[in-house]
């Protein structure tokens, strides 16, 4: 795990993480394919939101176990949060977020959300 810094488009939202980013993915699901996110997952406990919370919106859909987080301001979806499937809190980072990183150097696994 690495230590990152991430935040939206306009720094409204900063938060700080300990992901991994060699186990990245995209998902097809009708939210992911439109935002083009690349995903790191991350317990909760390793996530911090430094600042912003006033200025993050919620989106939820589909069975709406997963908040989508953005920035009300610049839109940007930086992060979601949802509990795993042994009912860990977790967060999924948008690794285009994240200071410093180049997504598109990354090899993310493709997940088939759209049918999930």
């Amino acid at each position: 795990m690495t230590h990152y810094i991430g935040s939206c488009q306009c720094g409204a939202v900063r938060f700080e993480v300990d992901c991994d980013l060699s186990q990245t993915i995209t998902c097809n699901c009708s939210r992911c394919r439109r935002l083009g996110a690349v995903l790191a997952f991350a317990p909760r406990t390793v996530f911090t939101l430094i600042e912003g919370e006033e200025a993050l919106s919620d989106f939820r859909f589909n069975s709406h176990r997963i908040a989508h987080r953005f920035c009300a301001t610049c839109g940007i979806q930086s992060f979601s949060f949802a509990d795993g499937p042994d009912g860990t809190p977790m967060v999924a980072v948008n690794v285009n977020c994240l200071d410093g990183v180049d997504a598109r150097t990354l090899s993310p696994v493709a997940y088939d959300g759209a049918s999930a």
